[in-house]
């Protein structure tokens, strides 16, 4: 039977996730990523969601949304990489980029001259 000195042994020695280090290289990709997603939400309102969506050869897109309707994207190895980011950087992940999600999107004349550029003709990618 524990004491209750050994009980409270026990739970100093339980590591948090900030104490633990990355092990691997997917480890190390996973936590970048997710100070990525931090520098972002912090410097974008102090907030983001997400929304993650396959983009091929086992790749996930991180399209991220900050509280200022800012907007950018991060590519995650996998889509466990990418739950795994969001989840230690601590945003909603959405379900879709659509509803509220998209609502919150602020774009500007760059934006929608490239997006009237690739359509109707206008200035060619770089």
């Amino acid at each position: 039977m524990l004491s209750m000195a050994d009980t409270q042994q026990a739970d100093e020695q339980v590591e948090t996730a900030a104490d633990v280090k990355p092990r691997g290289k997917a480890d190390r990709r996973t936590a970048s990523l997710a100070k990525q997603i931090r520098a972002f939400a912090a410097s974008h309102g102090g907030s983001a969601e997400g929304q993650l969506a396959h983009i091929g050869r086992g790749r996930t897109r991180i399209a991220l949304v900050g509280a200022n309707g800012e907007w950018g994207n991060l590519v995650a190895d996998s889509i466990e990489s990418a739950k795994d980011a969001a989840a230690q950087a601590g945003i909603t992940i959405q379900d879709d980029f659509d509803g509220d999600l998209a609502a919150k999107v602020r774009t500007g004349p760059y934006e929608w001259s490239r997006m009237a550029g690739i359509q109707v003709g206008g200035p060619a990618n770089p």
